[in-house]
């Protein structure tokens, strides 16, 4: 059995169409088909199951599907170490972040990490908070970046900061006239947030009850963080947000922020993780200590 025969496999469970497996991987749908056939004449068994919307795994073959994935990002870390043996600086580094707000704060830095080590490829997934701890402690991913996210014994956190989130507005808007925003006053005003899925959405309805409120309901509910922007840029919503997030906004006066009155402050650690365990490659070290330095500059 070779190494490919099993990451054509990886490919095909995970898109689940033999053509679209063979698109990703460049080749021809006849080298999946074929590749398949040598891993089910290896196992004596039937791995996948044709049918009109693709392909279904049968029981033998998730069971592969479940130890291919692992394998490969194995041999991948081994793959790195013996570049990193060699001195080439070079390598991959998956990233998952949770949220579009860290994913706006962490673009500069991988910018910069970027030019420093041109011959590093990144990956970043941006999900939820569970899911990238997760995919840390499963080895599916190097390193990541959390807001509003547990407390989880199985990982390493590397750097911690604590960061507040304030209201955003345009610079006509007449909540830019206060000095400090009560949660009387922005209740008053249409507000773009995301859904109550997020933890920041959650964490303000809280502070309105503690406040004897009932939750406003919110007048645009998008997890884009450009359409929030858009909408504020416009003076027609007001945004609850870090203040690294919109640091260019900030700088151009096209937005600013005014912070909360105390009572309704909203504040959450962002943290950077990863998993307890072997030596991370040279890759994963390098983006963590530049992520870590970048953090602690600018938080």
């Amino acid at each position: 059995m070779q190494i490919e025969a099993l990451i054509y496999f990886n490919e095909l469970t995970r898109s689940r169409s033999i053509r679209r497996a063979a698109e990703t991987l460049g080749v021809s749908p006849m080298a999946v088909s074929r590749q398949l056939e040598n891993l089910e004449a290896y196992f004596n068994a039937v791995l996948i199951e044709r049918g009109a919307r693709g392909i279904a795994l049968t029981p033998a073959g998730a069971l592969l599907a479940e130890r291919a994935d692992a394998m490969i990002r194995d041999l991948e870390g081994a793959r790195q170490v013996i570049d990193d043996l060699r001195g080439l600086n070079a390598g991959h580094v998956s990233l998952h972040v949770n949220g579009a707000v860290i994913n706006a704060i962490l673009a500069p830095a991988l910018a910069e990490f970027y030019a420093l080590y041109p011959k590093i490829s990144i990956a970043v997934t941006v999900t939820s908070a569970e899911v990238a701890l997760n995919a840390v402690t499963t080895g599916e991913t190097d390193i990541a970046v959390t807001m509003f996210s547990p407390s989880d014994a199985r990982i390493e956190t590397l750097f911690s900061l604590s960061v507040r989130h304030d209201p955003v507005m345009a610079p006509e808007h007449p909540l830019a006239a206060e000095k400090e925003i009560t949660l009387e006053a922005i209740r008053r005003h249409a507000i773009a947030m995301p859904d109550r899925a997020f933890s920041i959405r959650r964490d303000f309805d809280d502070r309105q009850r503690a406040a004897g409120f009932s939750p406003v309901e919110v007048a645009f509910t998008t997890s884009s963080l450009e359409l929030q922007k858009e909408l504020t840029r416009r003076g027609t919503a007001v945004l609850i947000l870090p203040a690294m997030t919109v640091a260019r906004e900030l700088r151009d006066g096209t937005l600013v922020l005014r912070p909360f009155a105390k009572g309704a402050e909203i504040a959450s650690d962002m943290r950077l993780v990863r998993a307890e365990g072997p030596t991370p490659t040279f890759a994963a070290l390098k983006l963590a200590e530049f992520l870590e330095a970048f953090l602690r500059e600018h938080g």
